[in-house]
């Protein structure tokens, strides 16, 4: 028994934000004092290191499961499923419902919880539940889906990524730029079949990893004390990538028994593109090749980091022939991967039915 996607859905924010956005504001050190550059410099040095120009918020009236079940509606109407017949539905996240200028999340109920009452799914055995696994939560919730679809406890499961980031950076902090809001939706289901996905591979390294991401107050002292703001070492962060991604996907592709010239595609979740890259080349490195041409393809520029949206919205756009240059063809074997708080990675081979 393999799990097969056969549906994909995507929301992306229409409000685009620019580095026009960003032109008064006041960036701020950790201590607190402001950064002896100008904004525009700032953000041409920014844009010069993560690739990204754009990025999407959300509208103020939409929350983060407003925006899930927006790309879960998409997933069952494009793939023509009926949402009665999903069996298990989980909702990677990490911060809950955050409306603006609120600094409370909301989690009660799961978020899974909210989508499956919206869908108005009758079934009370399907259940709906969240992960909250950091960036790589999406891919987390399909390995959890995956598993529960080998051991014969679920025929059709959706899997859903979403999350505003936008609600939780602090406007005062250079990495605020980071950060967009999306959603993103994959449904898989239980086939007899060769194809699927074969293997996959997860760490979690909290020992002395595992407040590289967190949350913490502004850098701007006057503002609220009790709003929190996500907050990275991004220079910990980029080594830690670049030390572990690439074993971790060579990991997965060993057990599924797939060399990596025979992979097509590389899904990898985007928080800075030259750190992608730097992945994909120390990964393609331990097999002493060169990577293929468009092998990895990136919507970091225009749609910045989305979290747990990042790589079933990229997922969506190439499977709808959304983004150019690249498609998905059967046989074709798509290799994901992700890295993000925990820190967690986790990696997994699929082969296109």
């Amino acid at each position: 028994m393999r799990s097969v996607i056969v549906g994909t859905g995507s929301f992306i924010p229409e409000l685009v934000v620019t580095k026009a956005h960003f032109m008064q504001h006041e960036f701020l050190g950790p201590d607190g004092k402001r950064i002896d550059k100008s904004n525009d410099e700032i953000l041409q040095q920014f844009e010069s290191i993560t690739g990204i120009r754009e990025r999407r918020y959300a509208r103020p009236h939409q929350v983060t499961s407003d925006i899930g079940l927006l790309a879960a509606q998409n997933a069952l109407t494009s793939s023509d499923i009926d949402p009665e017949s999903l069996d298990l539905i989980i909702f990677a996240h990490n911060f809950g419902d955050v409306r603006p200028g609120d600094p409370r999340s909301d989690l009660v109920p799961a978020l899974a919880a909210r989508v499956k009452s919206n869908l108005k799914i009758r079934n009370p055995f399907a259940p709906a539940f969240d992960v909250v696994f950091g960036c790589p939560g999406w891919l987390q919730g399909v390995i959890i889906a995956d598993s529960m679809i080998r051991a014969c406890d679920v025929r059709r499961a959706m899997i859903i990524g979403a999350d505003t980031l936008s609600r939780i950076s602090d406007p005062h902090d250079r990495d605020s730029l980071i950060y967009a809001d999306g959603a993103g939706a994959t449904i898989l289901e239980a086939r007899e079949s060769e194809d699927g996905i074969l293997a996959h591979a997860v760490r979690s390294d909290t020992l002395e990893h595992a407040t590289m991401l967190r949350m913490g107050k502004s850098y701007n002292e006057d503002v609220f004390l009790e709003a929190l703001f996500l907050k990275m070492e991004g220079r910990k962060l980029y080594k830690y990538a670049l030390n572990n991604v690439a074993g971790a996907m060579k990991m997965a592709l060993d057990r599924a028994q797939i060399p990596l010239r025979e992979v097509d595609k590389i899904l990898i979740h985007q928080a800075n593109g030259k750190m992608d890259e730097a992945i994909l080349a120390a990964l393609y490195e331990l097999e002493g090749i060169d990577p293929p041409p468009d092998v990895m393809p990136l919507t970091i520029d225009t749609l910045g980091n989305s979290s747990v949206a990042t790589v079933p919205t990229l997922l969506d756009l190439i499977v709808k022939k959304k983004l150019a240059g690249h498609a998905i063809e059967p046989g074709d074997v798509l290799l994901f991967a992700s890295v993000g708080a925990g820190m967690h990675i986790n990696a997994v081979v699929y082969r296109v039915p």
